[in-house]
């Protein structure tokens, strides 16, 4: 049995910290796992910007509400749930990805956690396992699915790369210049197209 693995953010919806930070007005929020492979790191530093304007997760939250998946992203998604199933690993959060789920008519989403203070301070984030999307993809390779797995982003790789096919979406020059072995794509008839091919 095959099952696709898909990126969240800047594959089915933007980016909320790009959101986030042109509706807040910090700029150094547009920092995202394109530009800091290391998610701890970009989240610890997220947090202590957000600590610094004394912003928290209503704010986020209120961004969120205005965002809507990306043009054909819910058709693209519709079609390939009705071929294979799906699921989407995400190093967002629960508490950011629910109203966004429920856009693209609720599929399956493995994500984090925020933990966050009674005045609504988020204090810090739970990750689900260590390496999440790496350690997803072997979990579902281990009890017998093939994974076909497509992101944007540096954290996205390391499941890409393990799975049976990978696939990077509308990412950055510089990563396509690192994994030139890797198929891009920009539209989403053909990211279907090329998908289907490998199922």
């Amino acid at each position: 049995m095959k099952i696709v693995c898909l990126d969240l953010e800047g594959v089915l919806v933007p980016e909320i910290w790009i959101a986030f930070s042109k509706a807040s007005n910090i700029p150094e929020l547009k920092r995202t796992t394109r530009d800091e492979p290391d998610y701890d790191k970009l989240m610890r530093w997220r947090l202590g910007i957000l600590k610094e304007h004394g912003l928290g997760l209503k704010e986020i939250q209120e961004t969120i509400a205005t965002i809507d998946p990306l043009p054909g992203a819910k058709e693209f998604l519709d079609e390939l749930r009705s071929l294979t199933q799906v699921i989407i690993i995400s190093d967002t959060f629960s508490q950011f990805a629910t109203p966004l789920m429920e856009k693209l008519g609720w599929p399956t989403i493995f994500c984090n956690s925020l933990e966050v203070a009674e005045d609504g301070e988020i204090t810090g984030f739970k990750m689900r396992c260590e390496q999440s999307k790496l350690t997803t993809v072997k979990a579902l390779q281990s009890i017998g699915f093939e994974t076909i797995a497509a992101g944007d982003s540096y954290n996205d790789l390391a499941m890409i790369n393990a799975g049976r096919s990978g696939f990077l979406f509308r990412t950055t020059e510089q990563i396509k210049a690192d994994y030139p072995n890797l198929p891009c794509f920009e539209e989403y008839d053909e990211f279907l197209k090329a998908i289907k091919e490998v199922l």
